[in-house]
């Protein structure tokens, strides 16, 4: 019981300081192009969540950010006690929770305005129901091919796991709602026919972190050779296998498959710490070695991430900046608003989508463009830490 609580306490300060990191993060970002289109052009689930809080909350950056960070922390629990039986000690559950808040790729999809996190939780969540009642839950599956397309892959891992364990209702319905997702949806892939296989793997290093990404690939190839194999290494092995053969031809979206590789983490943890506790002490030190190398990249990147604007220092082109598109869209709304200015029309119809979300309307007065376009021309700076990283132009419009 004393462990426990111990337990409860540490995860009760990750989720304070996590949340408190998400917040100030919010504070520093603003509506991308792509969140926008969700925002006020598709109807999907993050859409809709997203307009309904920012509904009761009023439309800013935190209200609209808010579905994301709740889901992230619900992923967090959930995944928590998903694991109660998982791991033979205590500790192994609250790392594990600890690593999947810290990874680079769940921490921006906490974020973000997309399916990511939401697909992330659902996972989590149907995999904990399997878990207490020791049977699939067909009703949640079906709900699923309705909620995003990258669900195609949990009934494809489904399908495989009824094929072991000659199940053959869960067969045939996995591979029944797999093909339907695939008639409805299919998978995003695009761009000209080029192998991307390096663009992949380097993708998947930056949402986990290099060293975790390696070692997530030798667990599971340790895992499919000499352990038994469940619902984690199948979700994670499906994704990684589809994106990789898929990425020899052409660009793969890696938020479809990214989500049910992360769900991985508990088998990478379980192998890890049962490596170290069957050796003697003397022959652990690779392994701390191993570990301390991962801790200290995930920290760096968790340290890049939240101070992420100070990175403009030392760069030549501010737009190479990873999180350029959700920058910049704020400050320049703020600084339009105090010239008096809530109607413009601007150049980059992306920017005017964005602007949109902070009530500067598509208008006829005024022109806003990235050059300068006569004498006439206000030059707009938008700066982080001294740093010029936008310069805007308007200029009045001649009716």
């Amino acid at each position: 019981m004393e462990k426990s609580n111990r337990s409860n306490l540490i995860l009760a300060g990750l989720f304070l300081f996590h949340l408190s990191v998400l917040f100030y993060l919010t504070s520093t970002f603003s509506i991308s192009y792509k969140e926008a289109l969700i925002y006020f052009d598709q109807n999907s689930v993050v859409g809709l969540l997203a307009n309904i809080s920012t509904y009761i909350f009023g439309q800013n950056d935190y209200a609209l950010r808010v579905p994301s960070i709740i889901l992230y922390f619900l992923s967090a629990i959930v995944l928590y006690l998903l694991t109660d039986d998982y791991f033979k000690k205590q500790s192994d559950r609250v790392i594990t929770v600890a690593i999947f808040m810290m990874l680079p790729g769940v921490n921006s999809a906490a974020l973000l305005v997309n399916e990511s996190i939401l697909v992330i939780f659902l996972t989590l969540l149907y995999l904990y129901l399997y878990k207490l009642k020791s049977k699939e839950n067909y009703i949640l599956l079906s709900l699923f091919l309705f909620i995003d397309n990258s669900f195609a892959i949990l009934f494809l891992a489904l399908f495989f796991m009824a094929l072991k364990k000659k199940d053959n209702l869960l067969l045939v319905y996995s591979l029944s709602l797999f093909g339907i997702s695939m008639s409805i949806y299919g998978f995003d892939i695009g761009g000209h026919p080029r192998g991307y296989f390096l663009d992949t793997f380097a993708i998947y290093a930056s949402i986990f972190s290099p060293v975790l990404f390696f070692y997530f690939f030798y667990s599971i190839y340790r895992v499919g050779l000499k352990y038994e194999k469940d619902m984690f290494w199948y979700l994670s092995v499906t994704a990684l296998a589809l994106s990789l053969i898929f990425s020899l031809r052409q660009k793969v979206d890696l938020q479809d498959f990214a989500p049910f590789v992360v769900v991985a983490l508990p088998i990478m943890v379980k192998l890890f710490m049962k490596s170290i506790r069957i050796r003697l002490k003397e022959f652990r030190f690779k392994y701390y070695a191993v570990a301390f190398a991962a801790l200290v990249v995930l920290g760096f990147n968790f340290l890049f991430f939240i101070f992420n604007k100070t990175i403009y220092m030392v760069l030549e082109n501010p737009r190479k900046h990873f999180a350029y598109n959700h920058h910049i869209a704020k400050e320049l709304s703020e600084k339009l608003k105090s010239l008096g200015i809530t109607q413009i029309d601007a150049s980059d119809k992306k920017l005017q989508k964005r602007l949109k979300f902070y009530n500067i309307a598509n208008g006829t007065k005024y022109r806003l463009s990235r050059f300068r376009i006569n004498d006439q021309s206000k030059k707009i700076s938008i700066k982080y830490h001294n740093t010029t990283v936008a310069k805007y132009y308007i200029v009045p419009i001649k009716i």
